[in-house]
């Protein structure tokens, strides 16, 4: 059972030759399918989207930056204007991370210490301070139905001496969050580290299964290793975190490496991929990437992918998007957002069937075979 009341996550069905799972996750007045994507709004919006287009293509859970959102408006405006929901009009569920990855990424300008972190703003240099509590604190203020423990995103490679110091204090870390969070409305995730070393992120999962959060994220992936340490950092990690509960990967977006996840027994996923690709012209379809600026578009008018449902797909054809893009025409970049986001959503609900009907690897095998990937995964 989850510690907050009315979040629950339901195994469904395991894939009969894998680990994947189909689930539900009851997020107090929203329910979703997993394994999901999230679209990435950081500053309480998908860029170019709005929450219409986001129910369009089926987006469920968002993502939003508890980091930019503590900087600009500020806690105290979300809680005047009743939450991030009713601040951003968007009825569905939004999760917040814990601000750990964007001040862990200021390498040059920060000090950790036992109480938590001194970093340089950003945006004017002046001097910050955020704690596991002042994480908390201000993910409460914005009012996400999902939070996530404050936590030290280390740096690949890292030596086994630092990575055993800082997950032993972000485990210290994530015992002062919970017990400073109050919201019973939010669910609390815990984050498991321990870089490519099996025997330290099996220490830091049990460790905080033992502390009995609502959902763990597996952290320190996607950050400079290659996939083979990537996947093996997984295969380290999830056989030590409950089956009652979701598994969220963080920051993962490629096609190729959710499969991989997917696979081994993961339930959730955030990347700003498809909206960062779509605003540089390249498009996800069923046919492969597309690079829409190039001179073929030029006067190509069927739609950017047949099989896809999207308000882009449906209504605009790639000879209109290849103009709005050479013309820096900001309907272009919503356009395309929209669709590269509706693509993963739609891509997860093949997976989710897939799970249902027992041929998730099979699923698999189509897919890697249909596609040509790069390093990116897309």
């Amino acid at each position: 059972m989850s510690r907050a009341e009315g979040f629950r996550y339901t195994l469904i069905h395991k894939d009969a030759k894998s680990k994947a799972r189909l689930g539900k996750l009851k997020i107090f007045n929203y329910e979703v399918e997993t394994p999901i994507f999230m679209p990435v709004g950081t500053q309480a919006t998908v860029k170019f989207l709005s929450p219409e287009d986001l129910y369009g293509i089926h987006a469920g859970i968002i993502l939003a930056n508890t980091y930019h959102l503590w900087l600009r408006p500020g806690p105290e405006i979300l809680e005047k204007a009743g939450g991030i929901h009713a601040f951003m009009n968007y009825d569905g569920p939004v999760l917040t991370d814990s601000g750990g990855f964007q001040v862990f990424s200021l390498a040059d300008t920060r000090k950790i210490t036992e109480e938590g972190v001194r970093f340089k703003s950003h945006l004017d240099g002046s001097m910050l301070f955020m704690s596991p509590e002042d994480s908390i604190h201000i993910q409460e203020s914005i009012g996400s139905d999902i939070a996530m423990s404050f936590d030290e995103c280390i740096p690949y490679p890292s030596s086994y001496e630092y990575t055993k110091a800082s997950f032993e204090r972000t485990l210290r870390w994530a015992k002062r969050g919970q017990e400073a969070h109050t919201k019973k409305d939010q669910a609390l995730f815990g984050i498991v580290q321990g870089s490519e070393y099996p025997d330290l992120r099996k220490y830091c999962a049990e460790e905080l299964v033992k502390m009995d959060f609502d959902g763990y994220s597996i952290g320190g992936t996607s950050v400079g290793e290659d996939k083979k340490t990537h996947w093996k950092m997984l295969d380290d990690t999830l056989p030590y975190l409950p089956e009652d509960k979701p598994r969220y990967e963080m920051g993962i977006g490629a096609i190729n490496d959710i499969l991989e996840a997917v696979e081994r027994g993961v339930d959730m996923f955030d990347c700003v991929l498809p909206t960062r690709i779509a605003r540089h012209g390249t498009l996800m379809t069923s046919q492969g990437r597309i690079n829409i600026k190039k001179a073929i578009y030029k006067d190509d008018f069927t739609p950017l992918d047949p099989e896809c449902d999207c308000y882009c797909c449906k209504n605009y054809t790639k000879a209109y998007l290849n103009h709005l893009f050479r013309n820096e025409e900001g309907f272009g970049n919503r356009l395309m957002s929209i669709h590269n986001l509706r693509f993963l959503v739609h891509f997860m609900e093949q997976v989710r069937e897939a799970i249902k009907e027992d041929r998730f690897l099979e699923f698999k095998e189509e897919i890697l075979k249909k596609y040509k990937f790069d390093e990116r995964g897309f």
